[in-house]
């Protein structure tokens, strides 16, 4: 049988190879379609079911191969070493610290207790106003404010404790500031 499925990838050889071109769009990648599928074909010959179908069959394997190998460009997708001037990075070193500064600020954030954490998170992070995060905790509006003040400052007084002053990035005025009161 393998040497009817040798003499049949002969005779199909051009066929295989239009196949495979209008699979790929282009030469090279049907070309090493074509040789792909006679391999596999080669290789599973006791899987073919009908002699006289091999054709069908070896559109099959191809068909499939092309989709794994599609597959798996996507997932190994990669810029040209030729355009790598024109891509911009990012500053790693920006990121590093920011991730640091970052990590520093939950963990003072988290040595706080859970009623100054709450209103800072709320108002702080969440974007609540001073209304609504009192109506979220079941609190009179100046006790979210008391709360706020002394948290802020309690977190202040952490972070810079540690001489985080300089790694702290402050946010621009108008940020993360309460909606409204």
């Amino acid at each position: 049988m393998d040497d009817d499925i040798r003499t049949s990838l002969a005779a199909l050889a051009p066929k295989l190879r239009r196949f495979a071109l209008a699979l790929t769009g282009s030469a090279a990648d049907a070309d090493d379609l074509v040789q792909s599928a006679c391999e596999r074909a080669l290789a599973r010959s006791a899987q073919l079911r009908e002699a006289e179908r091999v054709d069908g069959w070896l559109y099959g394997i191809m068909r499939h191969l092309w989709f794994d190998e599609t597959r798996a460009r996507r997932v190994r997708r990669h810029d040209d070493l030729d355009d790598a001037d024109a891509l911009i990075g990012v500053d790693g070193e920006a990121v590093a610290l920011g991730r640091i500064a970052l990590a520093e600020v939950r963990r003072a954030l988290g040595s706080l207790t859970a009623e100054y954490r709450c209103v800072l998170t709320l108002v702080c992070v969440d974007g609540f106003s001073y209304r609504e995060a009192a109506d979220v905790l079941d609190i009179p509006i100046g006790t979210v404010m008391s709360r706020l003040s002394r948290a802020r400052r309690e977190l202040h007084a952490r972070l810079h404790a540690g001489g985080n002053a300089e790694k702290v990035t402050r946010l621009p005025p108008g940020r993360a500031r309460p909606r409204s009161v």
